[in-house]
């Protein structure tokens, strides 16, 4: 009588043995890069193709189907994906014409000479409330899939490419599973497609979130996939881990496994780890990203394929995030700092893409300080380098949303003193911030503001700043000012902390 866990194990060698064979002529063990372009201060796209192709990068995923881009990969050797956006896959679901349209415009235009290789239809899908979007999803895979058929091209794959929040269960791995809030019409049907069609389940993964949401009880270098004594043993599939980055891919697995499809191929499409961030952000540092990057490389680069504990053997092409440092990314200050290299084309830290390069010969890089989580007071005030123009309407914003936020600011009140603007958006910024910040506000308000462990109430500079004899609510104080009369007698003066 066969016990369950030799059942998963029979079952287990088929699906590998079956992955084997249909994973070798579509993968590669080079690693690729996301170009995302949320930045004012990026190289051009022609000197991001020369980047890609000094960095011996096979890979580029894109988060559109940029023509210029497209262009310039023309008649080089990296492999390409492009990407649907959200918005338009509706569009494309409940209309072939739009399928054609959309393919004729960025696929064969460029195809073969640029060497697409993957369509992804939509990010991060299930990370939004949309039900409809959940639900044209599938359909808008399968028009572009026909449309593409039409036009006899059958090596680019369709796809799309979920987050971790996609999973409802994800620890231990063995106990994965997708998001009851997920319909069944919905997950199903993208699990046919894809394992029908042969194509990679893409997977947004980060071990720097679980990680750095629980710092002092998790394991760092498990998290950073270092080489070390430290193993997890998952209770049911006695299935033994190394590292955090198997237990989430594994996860996954034994989620779609739960659907009944055992021997869908992953593809990672997101990974990383921050070399900056917030104050408040730990572990968030350049030592920390160059090894995970340079562990993740020696990992998906070997041959063979070491795979996962689950999957061994098999491999999982890989797109490192990001490429680039992209400054106007909203959100905590680790969404800016992902890039292997800053805005002027310079690697933040050394990471040699083929793998082949010894650790011995990069060089050593400071110690980090910041691996623990800052039990210190922090602020959120103004950055000295925000303009008085774009301060009025953040201003604006955070005293605009109630709560109390900016009442210490009103005439009379403990905090109208000193009367300067840049002092107004300090106070509103960090009240905001300290009321909001558990249901997930950051301390940026579109690059104007910068956490700071100092005071702000002890230090503040002196501004421009607008009187009139009128008086005024400062917390809008902007829509004031932009509503005045030109007529009327404006004083300017400047106005000491």
């Amino acid at each position: 009588m066969y016990t369950k866990k030799a059942i998963n194990k029979a079952t287990f060698a088929f699906s590998l043995s079956y992955l084997l064979a249909c994973s070798c002529a579509l993968s590669s063990n080079k690693i690729g890069l996301n170009y995302g372009r949320l930045g004012n201060n990026l190289p051009s796209p022609y000197q991001t193709i020369q980047l890609l192709k000094s960095m011996e990068a096979e890979h580029v995923k894109l988060y559109d189907a940029n023509p210029e881009v497209l262009k310039l990969l023309s008649g080089t050797d990296i492999h390409v994906s492009i990407m649907v956006s959200n918005e338009q896959i509706s569009g494309i679901a409940s209309n072939q014409s739009q399928a054609d349209l959309w393919v004729r415009e960025n696929v064969l235009a460029y195809y073969p000479s640029t060497r697409i290789r993957f369509v992804l239809v939509g990010n991060e899908v299930f990370s939004y409330n949309d039900l409809k979007m959940w639900l044209d999803l599938v359909p808008a895979m399968r028009n572009i899939k026909r449309s593409l058929s039409l036009n006899n091209i059958h090596n680019v794959k369709i796809s799309t490419a979920i987050a971790m929040d996609t999973l409802e269960s994800s620890f231990p791995p063995s106990s994965g599973k997708f998001r009851s809030a997920i319909p069944g019409q919905v997950i199903l049907p993208l699990l046919k497609f894809l394992n029908g069609t042969k194509s990679f389940l893409f997977l947004d993964v980060y071990t720097y979130f679980p990680w750095s949401s629980d710092p002092m009880n998790m394991s760092l270098d498990y998290a950073l996939l270092k080489d070390g004594n430290e193993t997890y043993q998952d209770p049911d599939s006695c299935l033994i881990y190394k590292n955090l980055l198997d237990e989430m891919l594994d996860s996954v697995i034994f989620a779609m496994g739960k659907h009944g499809f055992d021997n869908i191929l992953l593809a990672i499409s997101e990974t990383g780890w921050p070399h900056a961030g917030d104050i408040e952000q730990p572990g968030a540092n350049a030592y920390n990203a160059a090894t995970y990057n340079r562990n993740l490389v020696k990992k998906m680069t070997s041959d063979p394929p070491l795979g996962t504990p689950a999957r061994p053997g098999i491999d999982i092409p890989t797109f490192l995030f990001s490429l680039y440092d992209e400054n106007q990314k909203p959100g905590p200050g680790t969404e800016r700092h992902w890039g292997l290299l800053s805005n002027n084309g310079k690697p933040n830290y050394e990471v040699d893409l083929t793998g082949a390069r010894p650790e011995t010969s990069y060089a050593k890089l400071p110690r980090p300080s910041n691996n623990k989580p800052y039990k210190g007071k922090i602020w959120c005030v103004v950055d000295s380098r925000a303009s008085l123009t774009g301060l009025g309407p953040a201003l604006d914003f955070a005293c605009g949303q109630g709560n109390g936020t900016c009442d210490e600011l009103a005439p009379g009140k403990g905090c109208y003193q000193p009367v300067s603007i840049n002092a107004h958006a300090s106070y509103a910024f960090s009240s905001y911030w300290a009321k909001f910040r558990n249901a997930g506000a950051s301390c940026y308000f579109d690059g104007l503001a910068v956490e700071t462990t100092t005071d702000p109430s002890k230090s503040f500079q002196p501004v421009f700043f607008f009187i009139s004899s009128f008086g005024i609510h400062c917390w809008t104080l902007w829509s004031w000012i932009m509503s005045i009369p030109q007529c009327v007698a404006l004083k300017m003066v400047i106005v000491h902390g």
